[in-house]
């Protein structure tokens, strides 16, 4: 199946497979000749199955290649980067017919996103407040909106914006071609859509979290000693299969801790959590996205949003405190077809946590294994070089750091270093043994 034969106008098939996208996931071909039909949609499918183009194509073809003048789509989201992570894949896959896009959410000045309005957006992706504070100034307009997309609409009800997006639909036309996603169906979810959608085809996706103990995750549980973490951290991201890594903390102050170690021990890490400022966050998540910094070290409130498909693995610093939360972490990897491996620490108090989260999704890892970062098994299970220790040496920080080697080349020739630089190189490539 290709999105050709699902109906997708080429135009936008050819943006798509310059972007090296060529063949519909499974929600994407379900949900699309729907959507392009005029369909009411509720799609059931959790951050990372596709859904994007599930519903950005049919919204994008539906607006048209020149869009008429005024807000023709509006896409509500409930995070800040996931309403960054849309507006960008809108933005690709329209990139051939320049459909504008405007990204509109809070903690960021309103002067730029008012432009981006006034410059004449065709389509709006934003979060509930910010766009609910621009209607009611006048300054966005919906009276002309023909499609409305409500993404996540469960995260949404967790945030207390139920009664935001209420207000948001009453000020689109009554005749607008709507489409719900959600990963779970509570009660008010199901009012929500029974009042403001026309008879909605229901489209259930089953993929990757739904089932935890899916084949292209390698679920590794350890019993360690909270003095051993960083160590045995050190060494998995050193296996050879790594590549980009998410490491979940349970507090603002371990995550804020945990990027200061590891720097030092010579990896590049961003955090995120409940004290980084809008500006912070973005850094932080440009930087792991172009691979500036391969470890992104969150707690679960800051994680919300987090969309890139190739982690590789998702390290659990602390355990998380109930099955819902596991399946939402372990989650970031294993994307897009793609294989991951989710570890998880277990201290010896908290035994009764995992129990409860291995009864629940049937993991069949009833016992832990005791794990210190010399354990031979541990070397094993993650494929880690023989001798790997717990700090990597200057030459290995930067070529992990930088990802143009003609830069290093360049400054290796013309520039000298100084003495103070070549101490730290020294230091760096003889390290004290960890």
């Amino acid at each position: 199946m290709t999105f050709s034969e699902l109906g997708v106008e080429q135009d936008l098939v050819d943006a798509l497979q310059k972007l090296g996208i060529t063949e519909p996931f499974p929600i994407q071909a379900q949900t699309i000749p729907l959507g392009l039909s005029g369909q009411d949609i509720i799609g059931q499918a959790k951050t990372g199955t596709g859904k994007t183009l599930g519903f950005g194509l049919p919204l994008l073809q539906r607006i048209g290649r020149v869009p008429k003048p005024g807000i023709r789509a509006l896409v509500v989201v409930p995070t800040r980067e996931l309403c960054i992570q849309v507006a960008d894949d809108l933005a690709n896959a329209s990139s051939i017919r320049g459909t504008r896009i405007a990204s509109i959410y809070g903690g960021k000045a309103y002067e730029g996103q008012v432009q981006q309005l006034k410059d004449g957006a065709n389509v709006v992706v934003g979060t509930p407040g910010r766009l609910l504070d621009l209607v009611n100034q006048k300054i966005l307009v919906l009276k002309e909106v023909e499609v409305v997309v409500l993404d996540e609409a469960d995260k949404m009800l967790d945030l207390g914006f139920l009664g935001d997006i209420e207000k948001l639909f009453a000020k689109t036309p009554a005749t607008r071609h709507t489409m719900l996603f959600s990963a779970t169906m509570p009660g008010p979810i199901i009012a929500l859509a029974r009042r403001f959608m026309n008879r909605p085809i229901h489209i259930r996706h089953t993929d990757p979290e739904d089932g935890i103990a899916q084949a292209n995750i390698n679920h590794l549980v350890y019993r360690t000693h909270p003095l051993d973490k960083d160590e045995v951290i050190a060494r998995i991201l050193q296996s050879k299969d790594r590549t980009r890594t998410v490491i979940f903390t349970r507090t603002k102050k371990s995550a804020a801790k945990l990027v200061e170690e590891l720097t030092d021990r010579g990896f590049p890490a961003a955090s995120v959590h409940g004290d980084s400022n809008q500006e912070q966050r973005e850094r932080a998540m440009s930087a792991f996205k172009a691979g500036r910094k391969d470890v992104l070290i969150a707690t679960d409130v800051a994680a919300r949003g987090i969309d890139v498909n190739d982690v590789s693995h998702v390290i659990n610093h602390t355990i998380p405190d109930d099955p819902e939360t596991y399946l939402h972490r372990a989650g970031r990897t294993g994307r897009a077809g793609k294989t991951g491996t989710a570890v998880t620490f277990v201290d010896w108090d908290e035994l009764h946590k995992w129990a409860l989260i291995n009864r629940a999704l049937e993991m069949g890892i009833p016992e832990p294994v005791e794990t210190y970062s010399s354990s031979p098994h541990l070397y094993q299970d993650l494929d880690i070089p023989a001798g790997t220790k717990g700090r990597v040496n200057s030459v290995q920080a930067k070529a992990s750091s930088e990802p143009r080697p003609i830069v290093q080349t360049r400054d290796a020739v013309h520039r000298k270093p100084s003495p103070k630089r070549t101490r730290k190189r020294t230091y760096r490539a003889n390290p004290p043994a960890a």
